[in-house]
């Protein structure tokens, strides 16, 4: 078993010892942020797998642990502020994975519980996105990679809802762009989110590692749905949202301090021009 989860723990540890922020390859940044991620899932997920099962049936410990190790790997790496928005990540995480899953039956998982590596796996993506869409690399070609990830969304948003009958997914699709016109500082990182979010739920359902009902929630016939819907990655916006506002809670004061300079710069650059 340990052959199994040794490979993508070394990815986790390249990514969480480089320094991405300041790099100035887009490729680079991506290998190492969004590419490492996704490797994780690949393996990690395969762990917990109906493959898995004709060899153990502790598959899902074997994933448990392997997450619990990928994420204190990456929380001993990355600084202090980012520690703590991954801690509140995985309290939200386990709040709605339980509501979303087990209470509402939005989808359910293989052995009808919230796994355990599931709420610490939500805040690795979180950081993955989060280092991806704050690098300066990926900021200073952030115009041409929005276009290029709105389009492939559309094209695949569109391809579901054609093939698949996944009206579902694609309204959450047509709500998530929409609401993304008017937030230009966070759109990048909500789209780079949901073409993240599609992947991992690509691999999870073809695993067999949890399923999503033929329409919403199993209950809105008005709502027919693929397994999984292309635009699920909406509900994960809450997640994201509720991470942000805690940490604003926590420190007002230096919120309200770094407001006040992006507004400066901000009126600086309009009187440049």
């Amino acid at each position: 078993m340990a052959q199994e989860i040794g490979p993508f723990f070394i990815y986790f540890i390249y990514f969480s010892r480089m320094s991405l922020l300041a790099s100035k390859s887009p490729l680079y940044v991506a290998t190492k942020s969004l590419g490492a991620l996704y490797v994780f899932i690949l393996f990690g997920l395969f762990l917990d797998s109906f493959f898995m099962l004709e060899i153990t049936d502790d598959a899902q410990f074997y994933a448990n642990i392997s997450m619990f190790v990928g994420f204190a790997v990456t929380f001993w790496q990355v600084n202090k502020r980012v520690k703590e928005q991954m801690i509140f990540a995985v309290i939200i995480a386990i709040i709605g994975e339980y509501l979303f899953s087990i209470v509402m039956g939005m989808y359910t998982y293989r052995l009808e519980n919230v796994p355990h590596y599931v709420p610490p796996g939500h805040a690795l993506v979180y950081v993955a996105v989060l280092y991806f869409s704050k690098a300066s690399a990926i900021v200073k070609n952030r115009a041409f990679i929005e276009k290029i990830f709105t389009i492939f969304i559309i094209v695949y948003a569109t391809a579901f809802l054609i093939f698949g009958n996944d009206v579902f997914g694609f309204v959450m699709t047509a709500a998530t762009l929409f609401i993304l016109r008017k937030k230009p500082r966070e759109r990048l990182f909500y789209l780079t989110m949901y073409i993240t979010v599609a992947y991992l739920e690509i691999i999870g359902t073809n695993y067999l590692c949890w399923k999503w009902p033929a329409t919403a929630w199993g209950v809105f016939d008005f709502l027919p749905s693929f397994n999984p819907p292309s635009g699920i990655s909406f509900f994960y916006f809450l997640l994201d949202l509720g991470t942000l506002w805690f940490y604003k809670q926590r420190h007002k004061i230096t919120w309200a301090r770094m407001k006040s300079l992006r507004k400066i710069r901000l009126n600086k650059n309009i009187s440049a021009n």
